[in-house]
């Protein structure tokens, strides 16, 4: 409980300085009146239509109203759809969630066992090309790399789709284009990690007692090459949130990320702010899990209070 209470205490005070800072951004952006009305509206009719919204409340009420839609798990209206913020929200999570666990699947299935590779190759010719391909999937922007991907594989070899998020064949492309970076990151950290294990003198003793290189390099290297690596995997996950906007608006692809766009652009203030809300309290909660992972893995942070 010492090890949990005071992360769980910082996550609440992060979480809540990240949706005011939302709420009050989403304001000094302009008003929403004049993205969501049309031109040559009188003066008139645009301040009736302010007073309809709530926008003419001052802000510490339009605040209070906003937490006590939370509250109420009502979340308030989306300013275009006018419908509720958590039935738009609903309809589109799936197909974001999805596409994430698609990713971090294929970077965690990938770029741990090549990471481990490149450290037992590293001076044959196999390692470096492996390691090599790792720094240009590093190199190259996932929103370059999804047009390459659509220009090769949709509009010369007509293969895959290349917008949409309704079949098996239109995850290909985002999950290649979204994973590239973070598989090439995680091998180059798995690769450092198990260097730094492999010199150690308990991976000679485990060689002297008469264990297979098998049983040496995963049980013994491998786990104590974990603390870097669940970081890496934490970073990414957080960095994966952002990253998926990016690939969700290239490939059209029907997710939360696409519909932050929209409501950025649109300055649709409930829908913007529960997608803040909602894209923070996922990216603090896996820093939690990482905290307490830290703790399951190495017994030492768990005995050090940090």
């Amino acid at each position: 409980m010492e090890f949990v209470v005071p992360r769980f205490a910082r996550t609440v005070v992060t979480l809540w300085a990240i949706v005011t800072v939302a709420f009050v951004a989403t304001r000094l952006t302009g008003d929403a009146i004049d993205f969501l009305m049309p031109e040559g509206l009188d003066q008139q009719s645009r301040q009736a239509m302010i007073a309809y919204f709530g926008l003419d409340q001052p802000i510490i009420e339009q605040y209070w109203r906003f937490w006590c839609s939370l509250v109420d798990r009502e979340f308030g209206l989306g300013l275009m759809e006018r419908r509720p913020v958590a039935v738009i929200f609903a309809e589109r999570v799936w197909h974001s969630l999805s596409l994430l666990f698609a990713t971090l699947t294929v970077t965690v299935v990938i770029g741990v066992p090549l990471g481990v590779l490149t450290a037992l190759w590293r001076k044959s010719f196999l390692g470096n090309a492996l390691l090599f391909v790792a720094f240009l999937g590093y190199a190259i922007p996932n929103f370059v790399l999804a047009i390459l991907l659509i220009l090769v594989f949709s509009f010369i070899l007509h293969w895959l789709p290349s917008s949409g998020s309704t079949t098996l064949a239109h995850y290909v492309m985002p999950t290649l284009a979204l994973s590239a970076f973070f598989v090439a990151s995680l091998v180059r950290f798995t690769r450092n990690a198990m260097l730094d294990v492999l010199s150690q003198d308990y991976m000679r003793t485990a060689r002297a007692k008469g264990l297979s290189e098998r049983v040496v390099v995963f049980r013994h290297g491998l786990r104590n090459a974990l603390i870097p690596v669940i970081t890496v995997i934490g970073l990414q996950i957080t960095t994966l949130v952002s990253g998926a906007v990016v690939i969700e608006t290239v490939f059209a692809w029907n997710g939360i990320g696409d519909l932050l766009v929209g409501a950025t652009l649109r300055r649709d203030y409930p829908v913007l702010q529960f997608g803040v809300l909602a894209v923070a309290a996922a990216v603090i909660l896996v820093n939690l899990l990482i905290d307490l992972a830290y703790a399951v893995v190495d017994p030492r942070v768990r005995l050090s209070r940090a």
